[in-house]
Parts: C-alpha cells; sequence; structure tokens
C-alpha cells in the first residue's frame, strides 16, 4: 500500500473521537465545585456534600448532553463563488440531522491554512440548515480542505466539545486585491479594428446625433420619437468606443512573497482594463490565455494566477 495513502487513515484512527476544552466559565465552575467539595470533606456538611452532588451531576449531566448534540450530524460542502487572499469570504456548508435537535453549533475548518468560523444556534430534527462562515485564507493557491471541525458548548457554556467530519475538497484562492500599479505602456497595446480616432460611429457609446437613415441600415437604430416628429425615419449615431487588446506577462515558478506581488499586479491590472472594456490575455508558467472581455476572461485570469508556480500535481 502507497504510505502516502496509508498515513490519512493512520492519523484518523490515532486522533480522539472527541476533543475537549474548559471555557472561562468551566474554569469558574470547577473551582467552585473544588472549593465545595474541600469544604464538605473537611466539616463533614451533608448539605455541602448535597451541592457537591449537585455540580458533579451538572458536569456530567452537560457531557451527556453536549455529545447528543454532536451525534449524528450530516455535513455538505457548499463553497464559495470566490475568495481571494488577506480577505473574509464567504464559505457555506449544509449541515443537518435525522434525528434529535443541536444547539450552539461552531463550524470551522481542521488542518487547512484557513482561518475563521460560522455559527449556528439551532438546528431542527430531519431539516438541513446553511451555515456561512467567514473565513480568511493568507496567501494564494490551492488549499486542501480535509474535514470540517464541529464544536459546541451545549448546554451550560462550561465546555466546548468538538468533533472532526472527514470531508476533503479543494479550496483555490485567488491573488489578494487592492495592489495599486500604472497601466501597461501604450507600446505594449493597439487598437483592434479600425484604429485612432475614439469617436468613429456606429458604436454603442454615447449619442453623438441623428441623421436620416438610408436604404439597407439597421432599422433597429431609428430614434421612433424623433421620427414621428419630423415626418421621416431617422437613426442614431453613437460613439465607438475604443477598445484594445493587452497581454500581461507574469514571470517565476518558485512559489514566494515576490511571485505572489506580481500575480496581484496582474490582478489588479487586468481588473482595471476589463473593466473598461479592453480584451485582456494572459501568459504565466507556460500557459497562455488569449485575450478576451468580460467578467469570465477576468475569472480565468484569475484561476491562472491563483495555481502558477504550484503546478499540475497540486490538482
Amino acid at each position: 500500500m502507497n504510505p502516502r495513502a496509508l498515513w490519512p487513515r493512520v492519523r484518523a484512527f490515532l486522533r480522539p473521537p472527541r476533543t475537549l476544552k474548559i471555557t472561562r466559565a468551566g474554569r469558574t465552575f470547577l473551582v467552585v465545585t473544588i472549593g465545595v467539595g474541600l469544604g464538605a470533606l473537611n466539616t463533614g456538611n451533608n448539605l455541602l456534600y448535597l451541592v457537591l452532588g449537585v455540580l458533579l451531576g451538572t458536569i456530567i449531566a452537560s457531557g451527556v448532553l453536549s455529545e447528543s448534540a454532536l451525534r449524528g450530524l450530516r455535513l455538505r460542502r457548499l463553497g464559495t463563488e470566490s475568495a481571494h487572499a488577506g480577505e473574509p469570504f464567504a464559505y457555506r456548508y449544509a449541515l443537518s440531522k435525522a434525528s434529535g435537535a443541536s444547539f450552539a453549533l461552531t463550524l470551522s475548518e481542521h488542518g487547512a491554512e484557513v482561518s475563521g468560523e460560522g455559527s449556528l444556534a439551532y438546528l431542527a430534527p430531519g431539516a438541513e440548515a446553511v451555515v456561512r462562515a467567514d473565513l480568511t485564507a493568507p496567501r494564494r493557491g490551492p488549499k486542501r480542505l480535509r474535514g470540517v471541525k464541529v464544536t459546541t458548548t451545549f448546554p451550560l457554556g462550561l465546555f466546548a466539545k468538538s468533533r472532526v467530519i472527514e470531508l476533503e475538497d479543494l479550496l483555490l484562492v485567488y491573488p489578494r486585491r487592492g495592489y495599486t500599479c500604472a497601466d501597461p505602456p501604450e507600446q505594449a497595446s493597439g487598437p483592434v479594428g479600425e484604429g485612432g480616432n475614439p469617436r468613429r460611429r456606429d458604436g454603442t457609446g454615447d449619442l453623438l446625433g441623428l441623421r436620416e437613415l438610408s436604404f439597407g441600415e439597421d432599422a433597429r437604430r431609428v430614434h421612433w420619437v424623433k421620427s414621428a416628429s419630423v415626418g421621416k425615419l431617422l437613426r442614431t449615431e453613437r460613439e465607438r468606443e475604443e477598445r484594445r487588446q493587452y497581454t500581461l506577462e507574469v514571470e517565476g515558478l518558485e512559489v514566494s512573497e515576490a511571485l505572489d506581488r506580481r500575480c496581484e499586479e496582474a490582478a489588479a491590472i487586468a481588473h482595471r482594463l476589463l473593466g473598461a472594456g479592453h480584451e485582456v490575455g494572459l501568459r504565466a508558467g507556460g500557459r497562455r490565455l488569449r485575450p478576451a472581455s468580460g467578467s469570465g476572461q477576468e475569472r480565468r485570469i484569475l484561476t491562472a494566477l491563483a495555481w502558477l508556480g504550484f503546478g499540475e500535481a497540486a490538482r
């Protein structure tokens, strides 16, 4: 058997099924319990023994109820629309339970380079609830998600009991946003199609004027209100916005902070140029994207930049 495939099984076998952490209120409760126990032993007071029994019974009941809140949970990953390094992003889970209710649940990623959590106050039996977690990844790139840690402080908040639900997935984190940079030089770009004049006609930009419709021209450009007022067909003439093509290049294949900065710069330039209606392509790490426009092209560029330096083996 492959040692790499065997190690996760060994690690899962050695991991305790539940972990328990004492909260701040729980530490105070234990101190009081120990104090009452010492007082009962020293004085032999039956009332102190009764109070001690109630306190110990509360600890046992807390353990039983918290275990019932964690048992039988079913979890699905719904994922996120986009995740950028260094800023919170919404990641959603679908949580359900066949029988019995659960209370005061907190969800977080276990063993991944991602921080943050989401919470759910009440999970009804037989229902599925969507939990939103605000997560943060410090750097770009693919992140292996191996499991979700579910924690409850039910019923009294004395202890935080946790279990890990094994659920593997891949989270792709885009480069950090907000990098300030200048546009590429004019020599690196050129007009597409007819060149030069930014006020070419027959475009979709600002209105330049009206003229009489000629034979064979598109009737969809007729300005019907003005045509009705003058008694002849008038068509609109609009400014054709100049669109340019840019191809961005990112050098470097080794994952480093310098490469991250270059990816951030390329992502910021692509976002600004695509927002202005230009066509943007990318050459990075042996991969080439042809120039195109629109939000779909921006997502393709961000995906290529996120994978840059991690290689095909990470996929």
